[in-house]
């Protein structure tokens, strides 16, 4: 089943809080399976002047991809409650970087779950543009 979340339902799953929360809403779920978020990328971040050239750090749009699996596994009846710890890239791949404006579509698909570890495999879209492919590990705890 399909779902969306707005930013308080996502509030009850993950515990990351602004400045670091950086998913915005949820489009569709598959708990257990996927997640596509939305980050609206604006020019009053605090990372977006951190760095010279006006755009949403890759580090950060990784850990946002991060976020958007930790909400499909976490909406997992039997993960409910629980936290998900981001263990790590085993792969990742950058293409551009998102500006201000843009609208970053964050897909995460999980790919396996085995005991307390997941794995994912992750995809940054500002537009139709690919910005970012990643592989990421999980831990539940």
């Amino acid at each position: 089943m399909m779902t969306q979340l707005s930013i308080s339902e996502i509030k009850k799953i993950l515990p990351h809080r602004y400045p670091m929360l950086l998913i915005d809403k949820v489009v569709q779920l598959e708990p257990g399976k996927s997640a596509e978020a939305i980050h609206n990328v604006s020019a009053n971040e605090i990372f977006v002047h951190a760095n010279e050239r006006d755009t949403f750090p890759l580090p950060l749009t990784v850990e946002a991809l991060a976020q958007t699996g930790a909400v499909a596994l976490l909406s997992e009846e039997k993960f409910a409650g629980k936290t998900a710890y981001f263990g790590g890239i085993q792969k990742a791949e950058f293409f551009g970087e998102a500006q201000p404006g843009d609208e970053l579509h964050l897909t995460t698909e999980l790919t396996k779950i085995k005991g307390p570890i997941g794995l994912g495999i992750g995809e940054a879209k500002a537009g139709e543009k690919v910005i970012a492919k990643v592989e990421l590990t999980f831990m539940i705890g």
